[in-house]
């Protein structure tokens, strides 16, 4: 088997930003996700976020869980820190390498199963305890890499690949993070960059919890009973000595909204999405009317995007626990070893 790599050398005459940084050096390693697949526009949108805010890829961390979207900090920021934590508890994680330096800008990177299945409590307790970080959540509504189920997220009344009819009733993360207190909630689409990257730049400089639910198509597995280009059709035609699974190259599926419009985007299976933008002069810094807009065009069966609801003068985890101003892990023994006498008024304050 032949693995590409991506050449070393940098053409001279690429951009650079204000510290000195080109695109390509926010780049990470060759996706091997399926062609096509909304979670690559992601990556891309996350590069060019990092690019145009003149971030030192150093300064970042990125987490995230178990899934395909949680396989995507790999495709991007290559030089910065990583670490991919076991299903559902990136937050946790997170939050801990949050407190212990807050000198480094947090990203977190989970998908529709890691957070509102599994990770359902440790996504909840992230956004109500106000842990700095951008919450991006690349959503496709099916367990991705076993087979398509449906997850927690999936509409109600939607078709797996089987035909199967989802009768649970859906999670809807934005919901769940303005009604448990993040102050930057946003809903962006993978094939909308123009509108992904500045939402991503707003979470990744918001001073608090921010979430953005990205709704990212699987190509794989949105594929409808009747296709002669879905997996089971081709296996009930096929004759073969082994079995291979093949998932053909798609074309991304891309769009431009203008504000207020409604467009209804064909997915790769033929089904339609039906995406709202935000008008121009929509007010997102009221919490409670954000909710009541959002749930009154769900019911028209329309997905929102854009800036739902923030909050500017948003305070994290570290300004509720009154830390101190240098980071847990740079504090030596003399900070850490007061003495005796720091030690009895420490005690004395707690009877």
């Amino acid at each position: 088997m032949t693995y590409l790599a991506k050449p070393r050398l940098r053409h001279p005459t690429l951009a650079v930003n204000k510290v000195g940084y080109t695109r390509r050096d926010y780049e990470g390693k060759i996706s091997t996700l399926c062609a096509g697949c909304g979670h690559d526009s992601i990556s891309a949108a996350i590069i060019e976020a990092c690019w145009e805010l003149d971030i030192e890829p150093h300064r970042v961390a990125k987490l995230s869980g178990i899934g395909c979207s949680s396989k995507t900090p790999d495709y991007f920021l290559g030089a910065s820190h990583g670490f991919n934590t076991v299903h559902g508890r990136m937050p946790s994680v997170l939050t801990g390498a949050n407190l212990a330096n807050r000198d480094l800008l947090y990203l977190g990177v989970s998908g529709d199963g890691d957070s509102a299945s599994i990770g359902l409590g440790q996504f909840a307790h992230a956004m109500r305890r106000g842990v700095r970080m951008a919450y991006i959540v690349e959503n496709n509504g099916v367990y991705g890499l076993t087979k398509g189920q449906f997850s927690a997220t999936a509409d109600q009344g939607s078709k797996s690949k089987k035909g199967v009819v989802n009768t649970d009733s859906p999670i809807d993360l934005v919901a769940m993070a303005l009604q448990m207190g993040a102050t930057y909630v946003g809903r962006g689409f993978s094939g909308n960059k123009a509108q992904l990257v500045p939402l991503i730049k707003g979470a990744i400089s918001h001073g608090g919890a921010a979430l953005i639910d990205v709704i990212s198509p699987c190509v794989a597995f949105n594929n409808h009973p009747g296709s002669t280009k879905s997996y089971d059709y081709v296996r009930e035609h096929n004759e073969a000595v082994s079995r291979i699974d093949f998932i053909s190259s798609r074309d991304e599926i891309s769009v431009d909204i203008g504000p207020g419009e409604v467009m209804d985007v064909r997915q790769h299976d033929g089904t339609l999405l039906r995406l709202r933008s935000l008008h121009p002069d929509y007010n997102p810094g009221d919490r409670h009317a954000a909710m009541a807009y959002m749930q009154r065009h769900s019911a028209m069966g329309e997905v929102v995007t854009g800036l739902l609801y923030v909050d500017p003068l948003a305070t994290d985890l570290h300004n509720a626990l009154n830390t101190v101003d240098l980071p847990l892990n740079g504090l030596g023994t003399a900070e850490l070893n007061p003495g005796a006498k720091a030690l009895g008024r420490l005690n004395d304050s707690l009877r």
